[in-house]
């Protein structure tokens, strides 16, 4: 049988200052075709061209990764601040309601970092727009010097819900991860389940309740490595199994 087909929810960047294109992480696919052992396709966010009935009957999956861009407040009700950064409306446009169908449908969805707040906010949560400027809070931000590797190198543990879905998938309750974010989850939607925390309380693990099919996000970077990582390659793995399911025509549920 051929490889499930993902979507990669895609990001828009100027070449030039003036050509637009859409793109993702290299990290990305190769941790998709790699670990999860699917064929990872790039999607624009081009809402006037891209119709998510289509998306959804032409992929088995999709992977919702990170931007530099952040979810525009007006989503979760409320106004945009300085605080709140760069916005991308086309991926909102489609990211958004894509989550909630596939989660209606019971088709696979996996999110990281962006995608991890995508999520909560398109099951109605809303997001802090900066971690750091919170009291107690620590700073995910990724740091601003250093070689890549130091970049991503883990930095914090994150505990999860004993029994729970990451605490099946990862074998421990306590792992460690890396972290490369401003915003975080602020109210998460009514059916988003909190699994995983970061030390300072902020959530880093969520899959949303009585999903039919996989539903799963993070808001570190699995993607660095993952082959390698032993809290990255499982979650990759446990994302490829549920589209391979799809493609064949049954359900995997989060772990």
């Amino acid at each position: 049988m051929a490889r499930p087909v993902v979507a990669v929810i895609s990001n828009t960047h100027l070449i030039n200052d003036r050509y637009e294109v859409h793109a993702a992480g290299a990290m990305n696919v190769e941790a998709l075709s790699r670990v999860s052992g699917v064929m990872p396709v790039i999607v624009p966010m081009e809402p006037d061209h891209i119709d998510i009935a289509d998306l959804m009957a032409h992929f088995d999956g999709f992977f919702f990764p990170g931007g530099r861009p952040n979810v525009h407040p007006e989503n979760y009700g409320e106004e945009p601040t300085e605080a709140h950064g760069t916005f991308q409306p086309n991926r909102d446009r489609i990211s958004l309601p894509l989550i909630r169908a596939c989660v209606a449908r019971g088709q696979p969805i996996f999110g990281v970092c962006l995608g991890f707040q995508e999520i909560n906010v398109a099951m109605g949560g809303t997001l802090y727009p900066e971690i750091r400027d919170l009291p107690g809070r620590d700073n995910h931000r990724m740091p601003p010097d250093g070689t890549i590797e130091e970049q991503f190198a883990l930095r914090h543990e994150v505990t999860v819900t004993e029994g729970g879905p990451f605490h099946r998938l990862f074998g421990s309750s306590k792992v460690m991860t890396n972290t490369l974010h401003g915003q975080g989850i602020k109210d998460p939607g009514p059916r988003i389940v909190i699994d995983g925390h970061a030390p300072d309380g902020t959530p880093e693990a969520i899959f949303i309740k009585d999903a039919p099919g996989f539903s799963m996000a993070v808001q570190w970077h699995p993607e660095w490595k993952a082959a390698d990582d032993p809290v990255s390659r499982p979650l990759f793995a446990a994302f490829g199994a549920a589209c391979q399911d799809w493609r064949a025509g049954g359900l995997r549920k989060s772990a």
